[in-house]
């Protein structure tokens, strides 16, 4: 249902929006971890390791996702929030049918890339055919996840967090069947799992499309065009920084996982699993982040930000409380963890273990940073948010190379918080400044 998040209690508001999302969350981030619970079960320590040393190129595509994802709900939120409703069918519009190209484009680009990639970030020899085809059948469904991590980014964008839910949840649970029976009773391996998101994925999208016409029928609006190249331009303003961040981002695990991939396939495997498991918490963290980034653009296009600011204090309440049970069990249970995703060796055992030992307690730091990114993403305040986030990166992957060779793969885990608590004061210095205020992505 559509809901305007500029009346009512902001910190009601926050837990109403933000609870849908975050049970989504849990959904989307359990088949995520599903493909590689049942790659390790069933096809064995070298298929997980395949699956997880394509991960960093398949981010490469989805900040692609992510960023138009961004600059679309921020456009579509504010002017949402100001009630100009033909705009914003407007935007809806141009937002999808430039999506369907662009995900088309780098569908193609995905395909003829995918090999020499794989050399890049050294793969090893005995899992590069499965680590290849897994990326190859995951792009070739890449246009349905795309239209559908941005209709999920409308739907919030127009207050509606369950809608969502509803799809995450016959997805995850198609997606996990699916595995069930491509890898456990057909043995097809990772190419079972890589064809059970393919599937599952595309059916969520077209009927998320389909709900979705059927939603803003709702707005009563004035006249509105299919597409508007300025309206393009105002999305774009906001989505090709995202993008650019999102990329980089990319780009820097990359390097990472190249500098991990050296220390041979179980190393990869245990890392595959610490990095999934890490992954669902900032996720999680993140869920809070995103409400609290569509609430802060629909208020900005009220021009509420008294509003704004109480909802960022409530918000870091509930975000502190989240951590908690994250950190309790990646640091007292991440052996018991690990080990649930079927890796075997020592070696590998070890090496997820201490990631999660290392990381987790800064838990409580990051996502103090996700909050204010939310705000700042919210009121289109892109510079700022990417200048947090890219110094996040750099201190991370700069001091993995200078921290590997004096403490090998815990000197790499050491840097994650690291470039944490500097983002973080970052961000929160952007917060207070106040700046993100005079952001106008409206603007012609």
């Amino acid at each position: 249902m559509i809901k305007d998040l500029t009346q009512g209690s902001p910190s009601k508001i926050l837990i109403q929006f933000s609870i849908p999302m975050f049970i989504s969350v849990i959904f989307q981030q359990m088949y995520s971890l599903s493909d590689s619970v049942i790659a390790g079960k069933f096809a064995g320590e070298n298929a997980l390791a395949a699956v997880g040393a394509s991960y960093p190129i398949t981010m490469i595509f989805m900040a692609t996702a992510f960023g138009s994802n961004i600059g679309c709900s921020v456009i579509i939120s504010q002017l949402f929030g100001r009630k100009e409703y033909g705009k914003c069918k407007t935007a809806i519009s141009t937002t999808l049918i430039a999506t369907l190209v662009l995900s088309l484009i780098l569908t193609v680009v995905g395909l003829l890339v995918a090999d020499p990639m794989m050399r890049l970030i050294q793969t090893p020899a005995d899992i590069f055919k499965e680590s290849s085809l897994f990326f190859k059948i995951y792009i070739g469904g890449f246009a349905f996840l795309f239209l559908y991590n941005v209709a999920t980014g409308i739907f919030t964008s127009l207050g509606d967090s369950n809608t969502p839910l509803y799809f995450l949840i016959g997805s995850s649970v198609g997606n996990i069947l699916l595995c069930l029976l491509f890898v456990g009773r057909l043995h097809l391996g990772v190419a079972g799992v890589a064809w059970a998101t393919f599937i599952a994925q595309g059916i969520a999208c077209i009927l998320s499309l389909v709900t979705l016409v059927a939603r803003l029928k709702q707005l009563k609006a004035e006249a509105f065009s299919y597409f508007s190249f300025s309206v393009l331009w105002q999305i774009a303003r906001v989505a090709i920084p995202s993008i650019l961040q999102q990329s980089f981002v990319s780009v820097g695990n990359i390097f990472v996982q190249n500098l991990i991939n050296g220390y041979g396939t179980p190393v990869i495997a245990g890392f595959s699993a610490a990095i999934k498991l890490n992954t669902f918490a900032i996720t999680s963290l993140s869920t809070l982040a995103n409400g609290m980034s569509s609430f802060t653009a629909q208020n900005v296009g009220a021009r509420n930000y008294d509003r704004i600011k109480k909802g960022f204090h409530s918000g870091i309440a509930m975000v502190l409380v989240i951590c908690l049970p994250f950190v309790l069990s990646y640091a007292f249970l991440g052996s018991q963890l690990i080990s649930f995703f079927k890796v075997d060796s020592s070696l590998g055992l070890a090496t997820g273990i201490h990631f999660l030992q290392i990381a987790s307690p800064f838990y409580f730091v990051i996502s103090v940073k996700l909050l204010a990114d939310g705000v700042l993403r919210g009121a289109g305040s892109m510079g700022q948010f990417m200048a947090a986030t890219l110094t996040d990166l750099f201190l991370r992957v700069a001091l993995s190379y200078i921290l590997a060779p004096i403490f090998g793969t815990n000197g790499i885990w050491a840097s994650w918080p690291i470039g944490w608590i500097a983002a973080t004061i970052l961000s929160m210095y952007f917060y207070f400044s106040g700046k993100w205020k005079e952001t106008d992505v409206l603007r012609e």
